[in-house]
């Protein structure tokens, strides 16, 4: 089968599952609002099975986060906005439109050159100037639209850095949490809901920089943790001789500790 042909049976197949003859309920009452969790959810564990370097299984999940996208297009297109082909079409005059030393007679001596001339034909595109688009509030201001927090987080102090917004060494960022920590603190104990929400923001912020300041990913040590956390649990419930919830809290803190040293071995 041709890559267009099976493409085009996705298509169908995704269409078939919109129809209100014979259709799947599920997928007749999605919206792409609701649907857009699995967008995100399908992206991470198509990231998630690259680094597993498992080959069928970053193919499986490429076609469950191909599926969001023509599910999307199917949708819009319902409601008589677009259709997926707009959405290829979109995407390859953008690619030419931006890569003119490619598709076009421009030459270029180096990846600077290439860059600068993304940037250039980006803000044409969007009706700024290019002195415009450089402005460093714009910039930081679409990492948090589009990023994840943790990750919106790291782009907006590496380029706040970059510009010299900076402490001088890491015993400021660590003044920095402590006062962040107090504050937090102080919140939980006097203030709103809404100020413990903003102390919050701010200590997590502060540990963020930490982590930027000794090159570690903070996304990757979270995902790292809440595997363990993981592993630990099932240790627990193979120890276990009854489900966990009818243990005590000491008990339960038994069991955690002899699944973590059995891990340990």
């Amino acid at each position: 089968m041709s890559t267009l042909r099976a493409l085009q049976e996705l298509i169908d197949v995704v269409a078939k599952l919109r129809s209100p003859n014979g259709g799947c309920p599920w997928d007749l009452a999605q919206t792409p609002q609701t649907l857009t969790p699995y967008v995100i959810e399908e992206a991470f564990e198509v990231v998630d099975a690259i680094q597993s370097g498992d080959k069928n299984h970053i193919a499986e999940e490429l076609g469950d986060l191909l599926l969001q996208v023509v599910l999307q297009a199917q949708i819009f297109g319902e409601y008589g906005d677009f259709t997926l082909k707009e959405v290829a079409e979109g995407i390859s005059q953008k690619l030419i439109r931006r890569h003119p030393h490619v598709f076009g007679d421009l030459s270029v001596e180096n990846l600077d050159e290439v860059k600068q001339n993304w940037e250039e034909i980006k803000a044409a595109e969007k009706g700024e100037s290019l002195a415009d688009s450089q402005k460093l509030s714009n910039k930081l201001s679409g990492y948090t639209r589009k990023l994840p927090p943790l990750m919106a987080t790291m782009k907006i102090s590496k380029k706040a850095a970059n510009v010299g917004f900076e402490w001088e060494n890491i015993d400021g960022v660590w003044d920095k949490f402590s006062e962040e920590l107090a504050e937090f603190k102080q919140a939980l104990r006097e203030e709103t809901q809404e100020r413990q929400q903003e102390e919050l923001g701010d200590l997590l912020f502060t540990v963020l920089q930490l982590a930027r300041w000794n090159n570690l990913d903070p996304s990757e040590a979270l995902q790292g943790t809440n595997k363990r956390f993981i592993q630990r649990l099932q240790k627990m419930e193979a120890f276990a001789e009854r489900p966990l919830s009818e243990y005590s809290l000491l008990e339960l803190e038994a069991l955690w500790q002899q699944a973590k040293a059995k891990l340990k071995q």
